[in-house]
């Protein structure tokens, strides 16, 4: 299958993080890693100890490869691999960022302090999301598609923070920021009483098929003013001609008057200059 986005990527290769819109990535990297072995994502979020030993001074170190056995190796192995997964996905500037993280949950925690913050900062970043999550509103010059993409940006970097709103609330969110030409929609999807099981990619679909009602019967409007303009404006001009007629006959019925006024004045005779 041939992609002309380039967006695109071949699905054996892991999303690139080229250091920009990182909760983006963090959210494609994290489905990236599900899709080839969910093992590997309970590694980085949950971490998984490595093999590790005692040493004579009672100090706890990493276990020398030639005692590993075959479960440390499986262990060992699969923190490879998910490191790797992870080295794969990041320019160079990020390598060195991470590549001295023993672990891969290390290297994954690293990047997320380093692009999300603390805990702190999180909370800080969650309550700036939320408030715009609560004032969100649908401008007029805006079309459906375009307020929906604008409002899941807010819902999906909430969730890459660890903020998630059902899809109910989402539901009656969408519905509440609608302009008041949407209210008889609106009503009729709550009359319905299916908001709480109505997925929010349903309710997309219904708000778009209705858009194009609304905009049918604009077009349909406007073209009936053009035509009760074209009209009038053809009956005005008729009435300007027909204007314009009378004055031109009543010009010609007044030197007709007048002509036949000066007739009588002569009698009706036609003088001729005398001559000598």
């Amino acid at each position: 299958m041939n992609f002309n986005s380039s967006e695109s990527q071949n699905i054996s290769k892991p999303p690139f993080f080229d250091g920009n819109n990182y909760s983006h990535w963090k959210a494609k990297m994290t489905i990236f890693i599900q899709s080839l072995y969910y093992n590997l994502w309970d590694l980085i979020v949950d971490g998984q100890n490595l093999p590790t030993i005692t040493n004579e001074n009672g100090e706890i170190i990493s276990k020398p490869r030639n005692k590993y056995n075959d479960d440390d190796r499986k262990i060992v192995q699969l923190n490879a691999k998910a490191k790797h997964i992870i080295i794969c996905a990041i320019n160079s500037n990020e390598f060195n960022r991470v590549s001295s993280c023993v672990s891969a949950q290390d290297m994954w925690d690293r990047l997320e302090v380093t692009y999300e913050g603390t805990n702190q900062v999180k909370e800080a970043k969650i309550n700036m999301l939320v408030h715009e999550y609560e004032m969100f509103t649908m401008h007029d010059n805006e079309d459906i598609k375009t307020m929906f993409t604008h409002f899941t940006n807010i819902t999906n970097a909430l969730q890459a923070l660890g903020k998630v709103y059902t899809n109910s609330e989402m539901v009656r969110k969408i519905l509440k920021c609608l302009p008041r030409i949407w209210m008889p929609k609106v009503t009729t999807i709550e009359e319905a009483k299916v908001l709480k099981t109505l997925p929010l990619e349903d309710l997309l679909g219904s708000l778009m098929t209705h858009e194009l009602s609304i905009i049918k019967k604009d077009d349909e409007e406007e073209m009936e003013r053009k035509k009760k303009k074209i009209v009038a404006i053809k009956s005005s001009a008729n009435e300007e001609i027909e204007e314009d007629s009378d004055q031109e006959m009543a010009l010609i019925t007044r030197r007709f008057k007048k002509f036949l006024a000066s007739k009588k004045k002569f009698g009706g005779k036609v003088f001729k200059k005398k001559q000598y």
